[in-house]
């Protein structure tokens, strides 16, 4: 894997240079604190192009203020070629001014790395696991699901570029009531192939078209079998071909969007095998779970059947939820939470860190399964960090006004339906545009509008835009000339220098949504820069009268074109070539 040191990060090593020297000088006390000290873009470019705190957070250690120690640091700084100016900004900041070699070594870094550049070795092939999607398998994907299989998958793509080895995983929920539902509504579909008017669907059934194949294939398979057999003897055969059908299907609607995944575990297999009793027993014998009662409901009255049951409850308050939880029912199944906290510790056996990619409706959840897995990395003796991104609903619009439902589902719009009309990479970069956790809207006529105020048009119109001056220029990008790249030009590395920093703040941050942010500020600077030229002749990237100006600015060119490929390359979108 090619790696590079972010120019940011090559610069705070110089930086962190400095205060090695200061600290021989004894200006600074030998072994200073620096996890404190930053260095990073300036909140307004104007003042500069890196900006540190250095002085801020060492002044107390130096024993002066911080305006004095910022002078110190600034006399060293001043002395690095690469750095035409440093100066001393409020109480104390020090923003940077780099020469122009050094954004012009920065277009060659992007150049000579390619589809590399921005790469990581951070993640340090640390393993994490990412569940995402999970949606019960009782029908096709639908837009409720596609938000979190967007960011989920796109958040994979990201930490993979970072240095992670990424495990993507869907848990099948196919162990609970809903599969039953599901294969009750598949015989019903079975009866109807063998010819049987089955009328309206009754009430509590599925009643999308969508199990109407797989009613026939039940009825090409078994014939009239278990047309009139007592539900006993074909439940559980109906509810597997059900669930394997519907997963073909969720595979296949995944797959429109670019999504695949790893690994696909069963919670009815889990528990077949033994894992939540398993799972019981280690947290028994680390003191995690005790045999207890459950305190009446809050906040109103219990209803007149309730009576106190002792229940095996799991010690979450320990780790910070506001009440211990059962994991079995009284009637001995276990209960969601059971269920999900042995899914949790089987994922930990394999994986350093665990992502969980929900639904705000599951916010509730969120404490007692962190609690469980901090059970965990105590009882282990090692920290396994784990995080829950919750994500919010897509209200889907046309024109403004609410999208009607699917036929084929009967209750919702599918995935497949919203991705045959206006295509992967609009659904996919759009579910980026805002945080997971905000409400978004998804207006059909304003995802494909040809207008700057569609980020997904803007952007691949900007990348379409690189590739078409660099088919019809006659003259090839070249760095031989790039010394002529003036002010305007260096202002766009500048731009594109920040993708490196970005992927590794989005990676720690788990917050794919960073670079698609990111490639909208570079877009909109790329179109900046071109329509300069619209104003000004002299400003255009081709210069029929100058082919070493030219072959420079495409150099240029080209190596935007590079940065905005990569990151959608790790959002899943593919580059447009031409529009």
């Amino acid at each position: 894997m090619a790696d590079m040191q972010t120019l940011h990060a090559a610069f705070a090593a110089r930086i962190d240079a400095v205060l090695n020297a200061l600290e021989l000088e004894g200006v600074l006390p030998a072994g200073t604190p620096r996890d404190n000290v930053a260095v990073e873009p300036p909140r307004d470019p104007a003042h500069g192009d890196l900006s540190t705190n250095a002085a801020m957070v060492l002044a107390k250690q130096a024993k002066t203020n911080p305006r004095a120690l910022a002078e110190k640091i600034v006399d060293h700084l001043k002395r690095d070629p690469d750095i035409t100016d440093a100066e001393i900004a409020g109480p104390g900041f020090i923003n940077l001014r780099l020469s122009g070699d050094t954004w012009l070594r920065e277009l060659r870094a992007i150049a000579a790395l390619g589809a590399d550049y921005g790469r990581s070795s951070m993640g340090d092939s640390v393993t994490v696991n990412i569940e995402y999607v999970s949606a019960n398998p009782t029908g096709p994907m639908h837009m409720g699901h596609c938000r979190g299989a967007v960011v989920g998958d796109a958040l994979a793509g990201l930490l993979e570029f970072a240095g992670h080895d990424v495990v993507r995983e869907y848990y099948v929920n196919d162990a609970g009531g809903q599969v039953d539902v599901l294969a009750r509504s598949a015989h019903l579909r079975y009866r109807e192939a063998l010819g049987e008017d089955i009328g309206a669907i009754p009430e509590g059934l599925y009643p999308g078209d969508y199990l109407k194949p797989v009613g026939e294939r039940l009825a090409e398979e078994f014939g009239a079998t278990y047309k009139d057999a007592s539900e006993s003897e074909w439940l559980v055969l109906f509810r597997t071909r059900a669930v394997a059908a519907m997963m073909d299907m969720i595979r296949e609607d995944l797959a429109l969007l670019g999504i695949h995944h790893d690994l696909f575990s069963s919670e009815a297999e889990l528990q077949a095998a033994g894992k939540p009793e398993a799972a019981e027993a280690w947290l028994r014998e680390h003191g995690f779970v005790y045999d207890g009662v459950l305190e009446a409901p809050k906040g109103k009255a219990p209803p007149e059947d309730w009576e106190p049951v002792e229940l095996p409850l799991f010690r979450s308050t320990r780790f910070g939820d506001d009440q211990d939880r059962p994991i079995k029912k009284s009637d001995g199944k276990w209960t969601y939470f059971g269920a999900d906290l042995a899914y949790h510790l089987q994922k930990a056996e394999k994986a350093d860190a665990l992502i969980d990619i929900w639904g705000a409706d599951h916010a509730g959840t969120v404490k007692r399964i962190k609690a469980a897995v901090a059970a965990l990395s105590e009882g282990e003796g090692k920290a396994i960090p784990f995080d829950v991104k919750l994500v919010q609903m897509v209200k889907l619009l046309r024109d403004g006004e609410p999208v009607k439902m699917s036929k084929r589902s009967g209750t919702f719009v599918t995935l497949a339906d919203v991705v045959e009309e206006v295509g992967k990479d609009v659904v996919r970069f759009t579910m980026l545009t805002r945080k997971p956790d905000a409400q978004m809207e998804f207006d059909f006529a304003k995802v494909v509008e040809a207008s700057k105020d569609n980020p997904v048009f803007y952007l691949q119109y900007a990348h379409a835009r690189i590739r078409s001056t660099l088919r019809k220029a006659g003259v090839a990008p070249s760095a031989d000339h790039i010394d002529r790249l003036g002010p305007d030009e260096l202002a766009l590395v500048r731009e594109a220098a920040q993708f490196p920093r970005m992927v590794e703040a989005a990676a720690k941050a788990r917050e794919p949504h960073r670079i698609a942010f990111f490639l909208g500020y570079l877009a909109a600077a790329f179109h900046s820069f071109w329509n300069a030229g619209n104003d000004d002749p002299a400003k255009r990237i081709i210069q029929e009268s100058d082919p070493e100006l030219t072959a420079a600015r495409l150099y240029l060119a080209d190596g935007i074109g590079q940065v905005i490929r990569n990151g959608l390359a790790i959002l899943g979108v593919e580059a447009v070539e031409e529009m």
